[in-house]
């Protein structure tokens, strides 16, 4: 499924640059993937997807 359209960004190629860089925040994510700079409408479900991928991560899961 794609989530930004603008940039042609999958769910899939999203969680894979979650897991590569570890971001701690969307700010960050920003750095390493063109999501969200652009109209903005995918914003929303890109952060959520950061942090569902994040939360599965061993790492994140200790310290949460």
């Amino acid at each position: 499924m794609f989530v930004c359209l603008c940039n042609g960004i999958s769910d899939k190629k999203l969680r894979q640059a979650v897991r590569q860089f570890s971001p701690h925040s969307f700010q960050q994510l920003k750095k390493f993937i063109p999501v969200g700079n652009q109209c903005g409408k995918c914003a929303r479900a890109a952060r959520e997807i950061m942090e569902d991928e994040l939360m599965q991560m061993p790492e994140f899961k200790e310290t949460a």
